[in-house]
């Protein structure tokens, strides 16, 4: 291992938090840090349920995603047992790239006027046929 262990730190591999994902005993991952949040399960404001779920794995883009108080954070702290050991942290799973694309601004005349103004001009002509017709 090329890089010193912190001798303070009580490190986990995935396999011993991934044992933890049950009511008994809920272990979960944020931000490479492990939390034993078995005794906060029917304290939790958004529900058990939601701790539940992602017991025994990383939940940093969950925890992120609803956006939690700074008191929130502050509260997790004390909930801290240790940290993911530094072999297992590339083998966390990413989460999958999200599919928002954005439209070069060059195309984005065509699309947002062009069309849509070749779609009316052709239902005003169809319309003016139709009517015509009389």
């Amino acid at each position: 291992m090329a890089e010193q262990l912190d001798a303070t730190a009580r490190y986990y591999t995935l396999e011993e938090i991934r044992k933890h994902n049950h009511s008994k005993s809920t272990w979960l991952i944020l931000h490479h840090k492990v939390y034993d949040l078995t005794a906060f399960l029917e304290e939790h404001p958004g529900g058990e349920e939601v701790l539940r779920e992602q017991a025994g794995g990383d939940a940093t883009e969950n925890f992120e995603d609803v956006g939690h108080s700074s008191d929130a954070r502050e509260l997790s702290k004390t909930y801290i047992i240790g940290e993911v050991h530094p072999d297992d942290r590339s083998k966390i799973t990413k989460p999958a790239e999200t599919l928002i694309t954005t439209v070069d601004s060059n195309s984005s005349w065509w699309t947002n006027w062009v069309i849509p103004a070749i779609s009316a001009l052709a239902v005003a002509v169809m319309y003016h046929l139709y009517t015509a017709e009389d």
